[in-house]
């Protein structure tokens, strides 16, 4: 049996069931319209079509978006054309005929499935070195033509799979019993570049000095079931990588056979005869593809879904020529959920390739970076370099970088911003937007509204404080890299699941439906539970992707009967579920293990009935292709399961830690903007910038006060310097700061009581948030923890004296604005600045 959904939102129609995942998407969802008249390799990679005109509108998109694409000699014009080998779908004396062909081989509802794809996909004249990145490619140029055509159906059907047992199955133990045999062979022949302590280092740390480390990284290249197609055993044997010996088979070998006695030493796990549990399901050989309604893709012109898995190629697969692929280096890891972890490497395009950038952006003038981005950690500073279009450590293009819990944009323009794309845009400091966990980053920029940051779907940036400008200052002997300079500095520590660049600003709209489309491939589930319940063909549906290396989330499941015309007889309950993985259930993630929902012809629709709104992840045990899952139910219709819970373990007795400090530091980013809060002075000023941009390292990059050095205190120092210097040669600034001080009188009269007070007074009422006129100075600070009034007028009149002791005789004038700026210095370079 099988049951059409439509994809329309989240919530479920009366009708229909809509999108059941926050974040949808995957290799089955559809992009929405395309005209961007810059997609496409222009006209055939050089030959000149002189046959009979399109005859309609959709030969016409089928000639742009496909013919054009594809008649060069190097792809598919090479046989398939008129009077070469059928079927001649490129034929080139009449796009008409070959539109006729063409429509017998793409299927316009599912581009995906068309047989072109396919074809290409297991290698037939591939035109890259990787045929899915062929595949993906040629599925982009069929979408577009679809698009225009109208054809593409924002439909899923979903189909029974076949009826399975839940079987018995090894399990991957949680530590390492019988790894040793595989271990005695990664560890000397891998360890000397899959370790963490190799000069060579690469992930996975498979040859790790650590079993543990080794084993866990190792278990999603093993195969239990059929230790001969273990990855370990395949990388060997057909890819003849590392072989010890010289000898590729003989190495293979000893791997397959070191295996095989790890899997022999593993006891099969029986499921408990007494659960109630579903039929089984593997993602690989059940699922479904999930499509939830597409990306916004109009203006793409270079686009990274990273799905290839391994090799040192991350390919463009946007369609448009050149194609801008990244080539990558240094430590790095392919995630099986699609992307690349970057661990200190980076991937680089060419400078040659690079150029579509320069010539397709500065032709609008506008552009939007787009990337779904897992950053390491919130330590990070630099910026550290998540994307960049750059020549160096000082010279680019646009740049998206990461400054601990800030997300960063650099970008040249003709409106003042410098060749190092400063002053930086980024999101709020107390904001706190960047987080270590996989987030939806756009950054946009126009001629009209400037740059803008927007993090998860919604705009996370204040105004831009540049004005708007054009791109005709950009260098366009730049590259295009990910993960680090392309010096190889300023290195970022994350994962990039997606990466797009469009050369049009994306709309908020857009950029919210991009955020819900999610990333990644992703799958239905059908669970069979019809021997459980009163009704034919019933199903309980997941939306079921894998997330990363380590894990499967599952998403927002539903009940529906797959016979259109079934209906609950009386209402059954479903309650206690549970996922379970490889005969047991899963030891974390029971999202659902307090469900309870009764379904009756009341709640059901023709759509089914959702059962939770949740989310959870499910450990990986051996891997999609091997994983079998399955549901388990305290009650499902008639059949119960008395469920008795563990006692759970006492707590330990909890250690004594150091206590905690009630106060911290400002790091260096929020000393600037106090110290230019306290002067007035914009920290966007020349001579200020250019000492923060010198002294920021010599700042204080976290909290703990414990970890403040006097090289801090310097760099402080030095920095407050500037921002009174600014402030006191600044004749409007400094009247309006210290109104009343005469700055043209003697340093010998100047500060008498009253300028002491003109100049102290305001220094402390922006410190301290208050005057001496409205606090008088009782010796109790406003604060339990502000320092006392007077303790700081003390210390201040203190410097005014040491710097007047002695008696001026020449360029009196200018030692009076020298001792307001090391007054003002003292105090905003204070720790009344720096603690909070």
């Amino acid at each position: 049996m099988t049951t059409t959904i439509t994809l329309l939102g989240r919530v479920l129609l009366p009708v229909s069931l809509a999108a059941i995942v926050a974040c949808g998407g995957g290799s089955g969802a559809q992009t929405i319209e395309n005209n961007n008249p810059n997609q496409g390799n222009n006209g055939g990679g050089g030959f000149t079509y002189t046959g009979p005109a399109p005859a309609t509108d959709d030969v016409q998109s089928f000639k742009i978006n496909v013919w054009d694409n594809l008649v060069a000699d190097d792809r598919c014009g090479a046989c398939h054309i008129d009077g070469g080998q059928s079927p001649q779908f490129v034929r080139r004396d009449d796009v008409n005929e070959a539109y006729a062909i063409a429509n017998t081989l793409v299927d316009l509802s599912n581009p995906a499935a068309s047989r072109l794809v396919t074809k290409v996909g297991g290698g037939h004249n591939c035109w890259e070195t990787e045929a899915s990145a062929c595949a993906d490619t040629m599925t982009t140029w069929i979408t577009r033509w679809a698009q225009a055509s109208g054809s593409i159906s924002n439909t899923v059907v979903l189909t029974a799979p076949e009826l399975k047992d839940v079987g018995a199955s090894k399990s991957f133990p949680a530590t390492p019993d019988g790894f040793q045999p595989v271990y005695d062979l990664l560890q000397p022949y891998c360890g000397q570049c899959h370790s963490s302590t190799s000069a060579n280092q690469q992930q996975p740390y498979l040859g790790e000095g650590d079993i543990q480390v080794a084993y866990d990284a190792a278990r999603s290249r093993i195969s239990l079931d059929t230790p001969e197609n273990s990855r370990l055993v395949v990388r060997l044997r057909n890819e003849f990588h590392n072989c010890w010996g010289n000898n590729c088979p003989s190495a293979s070998n000893e791997m397959e056979a070191a295996i095989r006695a790890f899997a022999d030493s593993i006891e099969p796990v029986e499921v408990d005869p007494a659960l109630v549990i579903s039929k089984a399901v593997n993602l690989a050989d059940d699922g479904i593809v999930a499509s939830s309604g597409g990306r916004v893709e109009n203006n793409v012109i270079a686009l990274y879904q990273f799905k290839t898995g391994s090799g040192s190629t991350a390919f463009d697969t946007s369609g448009v020529s050149p194609a801008l692929h990244l080539t990558l280096s240094g430590p790095h890891e392919w995630l099986g959920a699609w992307g690349v972890k970057f661990n200190g490497g980076k991937a680089q395009g060419s400078t040659q390739a690079s150029r579509k950038l320069y010539d397709l952006l500065t032709a609008t003038n506008e552009f939007s970076i787009e990337a779904w981005v897992v950053p390491e950690n919130t330590t990070q500073d630099g910026p550290a370099r998540i994307i960049t279009y750059s020549g160096g450590d000082t010279a680019r293009n646009f740049t998206v970088g990461q400054t601990l819990y800030n997300y960063d944009f650099a970008l040249r323009s003709s409106t003042g911003n410098d060749a190092n794309g400063m002053p930086l845009l980024s999101t709020p400091n107390a904001d706190e937007v960047l987080q270590a966990t996989l987030q939806h980053v756009v950054m946009t920029y126009s001629p009209v509204n400037g740059r803008r940051i927007y993090v998860n779907g919604e705009l996370s940036s204040d105004a831009d404080e540049l004005e708007p400008g054009l791109l005709a200052n950009w260098d366009p002997s730049f590259a295009l890299a990910l993960g680090a300079e392309v010096s190889n500095g300023d290195a970022w520590l994350g994962a990039v699941r997606l990466l797009a660049i469009h050369n049009r600003t994306l709309s908020d709209t857009d950029i919210v439906t991009n955020y819900d489309a999610g990333v990644g491939e992703k799958f239905f589930l059908l669970f069979s539970v019809s021997h459980l319940v009163d009704m034919p063909d019933a199903f309980v549906v997941f939306e079921v992707q894998q997330f990363d290396n380590y894990g499967y989330l599952f998403n927002k499941p539903f009940f529906i009967s797959l016979d259109n015309t079934a209906a609950p007889s009386a209402p059954f309950t479903l309650s206690g579920m549970r996922i379970g993985v490889n005969g047991r259930e899963a030891s974390v993630g029971q999202a659902y293990a307090n469900l309870n929902v009764e379904i009756s012809s009341g709640n059901y629709v023709e759509g089914g009935v959702v059962l939770s709104e949740l989310g959870t992840i499910i450990p990986l045990d051996k891997g999609p292709t091997s994983d079998q899952f399955f549901l388990t139910f305290d009650q499902a219709g008639s059949n119960t399961f008395a469920r008795t819970e563990p006692v759970p373990t006492p707590p330990a007795t909890p250690a004594d830690i150091e206590g905690q400090t009630a106060i911290g530091l400002r790091h260096y980013e929020e000393i600037n903007n106090t110290l230019a809060a306290l002067t007035g002075v914009s920290k966007t000023d020349p001579a200020v910038n250019a000492v923060f941009e010198l002294v920021k390292q010599q700042m204080p990059t976290e909290e703990n006060p414990r970890g403040f050095l006097a090289a801090h205190q310097m760099g402080i120092t030095q920095l407050a310097v500037q921002y009174c210097n600014e402030l006191v040669d600044s004749t409007s600034m400094r009247a309006s700061y210290f109104p009343g001080f005469n700055f043209s009188a003697n340093v010998n009269s100047a500060f008498d009581a009253t300028g002491r007070s003109q100049i102290i007074d305001p220094l402390v009422a922006a410190m301290l948030g208050h005057s001496f006129a409205t606090v008088p100075n009782t010796g109790n600070a406003v604060m339990d923890d502000q320092p006392i009034d007077g303790e700081i007028q003390t210390e201040l009149n203190s410097l005014i004296d040491a710097m007047t002791a002695t008696s001026c005789s020449s360029d009196c004038v200018t030692k009076t604005a020298n001792t307001v700026k090391a007054v003002c210095a003292a105090a905003t370079g204070s720790a009344v600045m720096l603690l909070q």
